[in-house]
This record gives structure tokens, sequence and C-alpha cells, in this order.
């Protein structure tokens, strides 16, 4: 039964990306046409195009893969606002279940991705028009080899963060830069008990760009008291509950600053990302805890 609910949630979701990319690539490619008031306003009609697939996905799933949703800490949060989103990472479910959390509540969710991720068939393109930035993922040992590269994820998000100040937007930032896996957090020696080590770089860089917009943070927490499932495990019905833990915060002035070449705010800026992980990696073993209550 599992897999005839796959099946048919997998086509729903299929059809339903289908259909809305063309609109939403349509206006990626007028936004091309260097005319600010056009560029705005293809803008908005994509987001608006993106909130419909949004919401068109939630009604796929439950159809075809009902769950239980339990969230809290949404009161605070506003239509038209700017909001940095931070949130552990553990699965391709998270993406589906943070944008069904937020569809509505705050302006529609942009990711920073991989810069490979652009290749997915229409979706890679869809998150081109909607302005998804993407990375280039700089080893130490590239960076040791070609010293040009240093800056260079810097700069895509400044580029990226001039655009979102045009109109109210949503930045998610998975902190752990990969998602959770118990091999990856061994491999790590994680300091926390049920999160990956945070990268502060990323966040750094958003606040340092768009701190005069940004004003909160709203930080993330997610727990599937099932196990950790794959999108196969989510399209097919095994997902039974999801808990969502958000938390709504002001930005604090003393988290801008300039990341790249200040080494005392760099050292603060990490210290301060640590403290907020080890509360998110409290407030998971609550959340576990409840649920085997």
């Amino acid at each position: 039964m599992s897999m005839i609910r796959c099946v048919f949630s997998f086509i729903f979701y299929t059809l339903n990306t289908l259909f809305w990319f063309v609109p939403i690539f349509i206006c990626g490619v007028i936004k091309l046409i260097p005319i600010k008031p056009l560029q705005k306003a293809m803008s908005w009609i994509a987001k608006q195009c993106a909130t419909m697939w949004v919401s068109c996905n939630s009604i796929n799933q439950n159809i075809f893969a009902s769950y239980k949703l339990n969230v809290t800490g949404l009161e605070q949060l506003k239509a038209k606002d700017w909001y940095l989103v931070i949130a552990n990472h553990q699965s391709w479910v998270d993406i589906v279940v943070m944008q069904r959390v937020f569809n509505r509540r705050i302006p529609f969710l942009n990711f920073f991705l991989k810069k490979e991720l652009i290749y997915v068939p229409f979706l890679g393109l869809a998150w081109w028009a909607l302005d998804f930035p993407f990375m280039t993922r700089t080893s130490k040992a590239q960076l040791k080899k070609n010293p040009k590269l240093r800056g260079k994820d810097l700069e895509t998000t400044r580029k990226a963060c001039e655009k979102f100040k045009e109109m109210p937007v949503s930045i998610v930032n998975f902190v752990e830069g990969t998602r959770y896996t118990p091999s990856k957090h061994a491999r790590q020696n994680s300091p926390f008990g049920y999160l990956l080590k945070p990268k502060a770089g990323g966040v750094a860089f958003v606040l340092q760009a768009m701190g005069e917009q940004i004003s909160k943070i709203v930080n993330v927490t997610i727990y599937y008291p099932g196990g950790i499932p794959t999108f196969m495990d989510f399209a097919g019905g095994k997902v039974k509950e999801v808990a969502v833990h958000v938390d709504v915060m002001p930005l604090e002035r003393h988290l801008i600053g300039d990341y790249s070449n200040d080494s005392a705010f760099r050292v603060e800026f990490q210290q301060s990302l640590n403290a907020l992980w080890q509360e998110k990696d409290e407030k998971y073993k609550q959340m576990a805890e409840h649920n085997r209550s």
C-alpha cells in the first residue's frame, strides 16, 4: 500500500512542479531585462507562483501521505518582514516540512544551495528564477592552492542579498552545512548529542550584508519521532508525525560585523553560535523525551 501511495504522491509532486515551473521560469527569463520595476514585478509574481506550488504540495501530503504536524512558536511571525531562518538538517524532508510550516506566515523561503543543485531537472532552473543563491564550497586545500578563491562565497552572498533588499524575504541557512548522519557526527567528534557542529560563515555573511533589513532570527528545531526519513519514506506515508519548534529571536547588533577580516569578531560570533546550538541540542533532547513519555 505504501508503494502505491508513494507512486501516486510522486506523480502529484512531479505534475505540480512541472505546472508551476513554467510561469516561474518565464518570470526568471523576463527578469534578465534590466528594468528595475519589471524585475521587481516578475520577482513578486514568481514568489506567488512558488507559494501556490507549496500549497499544492501540502494538499498532496494530506491526500497520500498524511502526518501529524506538531508546531510551536509561530505566534510572533508576520508575512511582511525580513527573516533569517536557521535550522538543524537531517533529511530532504526538512525542506518540505519547513515550506509547509511557514507557507503564507512569512515571506517565501529562499535557501542557500550547493552550486551542483542548479542541474536538478526543472527544480534547478526554478530555484534560479526564484533568486536562490548557489554557493561553491571551497575546501581548505583548494584555498591553499588558489588563494583567489577566498571570499568568493561572501561575494555570492552579497550579490544575492542585494536582490533580497527589494522586498521582504526569509533567508534559510542550514547552519551545519550538511545533513546529519551518525557517521558524520562521529567523524566530527561533535560536542552536541543530536546535532553536527554549526558553521558560522554563511550566517555571518548574510547578517553582514543584510543586517539593516533583517529584524528577527527564526531558530527552527525539527524532530522526527519515527526516525529520520528519506524523501521516499515521506512520500509513501511512512512518516506519521513531525515535531517542529520555532524560536523567534531579535537580531542583536553585536552579531553584525566583518567575519572575514576581524578575527576577534569571528571568534565571538562562533562562540555565540555554539551557545545557541547548545540550546538547540537541549531542545531536541526535550522533544525526544516528550515523545517517549
